[in-house]
């Protein structure tokens, strides 16, 4: 009979196991730099770093958004230099942070730690700066160490899934590759001044998270809301889980096609039936349960978010005399970046950091705050602009963001940065 295990459980034993094999091993410079607590495994830095340089990014927009900070006119469009930092500077780092993490626990190998993790740290790094400088050859140099840090990234999760035949994951190689692909495509095009298209792909690389979000969501969330909120086990029915997935997947394909072909029709359809379909699954999970508990509230408000952003984006298409009120699709697309993708991002780092470093599922008081704050930035974010105020909504929502992720740091900076707790933690707050 199959089993389900604790993720951050089993880590943490396995990881146990793995040190007391090699605690009789002499000291050296490499064992040294492999036992430096933020070198261990790529969740630790890549969170970090990650949320650090969001800070940057944000302030940076916010400051552009305001007359205060300017653009170079050669390198990337201010537009898509914000794009692309925020998905793949931000979320893509996290994504596959966490990917390379749980990957070890999904295969029983071990994943890259010590001096690998350094090496991509410096390579993502090296890309963050060029892209700062946004100059042309300092673009292509940020397009050549993007490719590299995405490869590599690619070959170390398929090394350890396709050696361990651990077929159910197999899913996340074409994911991670039509991820890199895109942020590829997307510095190139906008280099190139095809702005608009690069926008195009941009938006496509959104939609592609929210298909990331609805396969790990649809694992994860059920699993933690029954062992967090001691509920018995929670299941979808198969064909919902199996009709959102293709839905989704067809809207995708259908929205990237929009741009080099002419349709009869729009994915505004298929985008509203994956939203209500995102919508019908969330309620099998029990989210009255999670209403105490902020590491299982935050995922299950993410998910609504996700749903009714597709929804919104969908409506979006309608011309305004339908609606009676302005909504763009650029607002819309925002409900999904911030309230769904960021808010899922900021909750599962908050769980991750807490259960892979051994330490008990409880939650400082500001990580409640923190989820807050992201939420309502995002309304912030919609909302306003519908009503005529577009500089306060983005202002409130880039202040918001700032307020977010400095609780972040406060609270889990020490914890990923110091030793693993050597105890079994507590299964109270999931």
């Amino acid at each position: 009979m199959l089993t389900i295990q604790d993720p951050e459980l089993t880590q943490l034993m396995h990881e146990k196991m793995h040190e007391k094999m090699h605690e009789q091993q002499p000291a050296s410079w490499l064992r040294q730099l492999n036992q430096q607590p933020i070198l261990d495994l790529p969740f630790r830095s890549y969170f970090l770093l990650a949320v650090a340089f969001s800070i940057i990014a944000i302030a940076i927009w916010a400051g552009y958004l305001n007359g205060y900070f300017t653009f170079s006119t050669t390198g990337l469009s201010p537009i898509i230099w914000h794009v692309h930092e925020m998905i793949f500077g931000f979320s893509a780092t996290i994504a596959v942070g966490f990917i390379l993490t749980a990957a070890q626990t999904w295969t029983g190998k071990a994943s890259i730690k010590g001096l690998p993790v350094l090496l991509f740290i410096i390579v993502w790094l090296m890309a963050r700066v060029c892209l700062l400088i946004n100059q042309p050859t300092f673009i292509y140099i940020a397009i050549a160490l993007q490719s590299l840090w995405w490869l590599a990234s690619i070959a170390v999760f398929s090394h350890l899934v396709l050696s361990s035949q651990n077929r159910r994951n197999y899913l996340f190689i074409p994911l991670l590759i039509s991820l890199m692909l895109l942020n590829i495509t997307l510095l190139s095009l906008d280099l190139l001044n095809y702005s608009e298209l690069a926008q195009h792909i941009a938006r496509t690389s959104i939609l592609m998270f929210c298909l990331l979000m609805a396969i790990l969501g649809g694992r994860v969330i059920p699993f933690f809301t029954s062992s967090g909120a001691k509920l018995k086990a929670i299941t979808t029915p198969t064909w919902l889980t199996t009709l959102l997935i293709a839905t989704s997947v067809a809207g995708i394909v259908v929205f990237i096609l929009s741009a080099f072909i002419e349709l009869s029709f729009s994915p505004a359809g298929l985008m509203i039936v994956s939203g209500i379909l995102h919508i019908v699954r969330l309620s099998y999970w029990r989210s009255i349960a999670t209403l105490k508990i902020p590491l299982l509230w935050s995922l299950h408000l993410a998910y609504f978010s996700l749903g009714f952003g597709l929804i919104l984006l969908g409506i979006s298409y309608l011309p305004f005399e339908y609606l009676n009120i302005p909504l763009q699709f650029s607002d819309a697309l925002h409900l999904i970046t911030i309230a769904a993708m960021a808010l899922m991002i900021f909750s599962m780092m908050c769980r991750v950091s807490l259960g892979h470093t051994g330490r008990a599922l409880i939650v400082h008081p500001l990580v409640s705050w923190l989820f807050i704050f992201i939420f309502i930035g995002a309304t912030a974010r919609v909302l306003l602009p519908i009503f005529h105020l577009p500089l306060l909504g983005w202002n409130s929502s880039a202040f918001l963001w700032l307020l977010a992720a400095s609780c972040f740091l406060k609270v889990y900076f020490p914890v990923l940065t110091t030793k693993k707790v050597e105890r079994l933690y507590a299964n109270k707050n999931t």
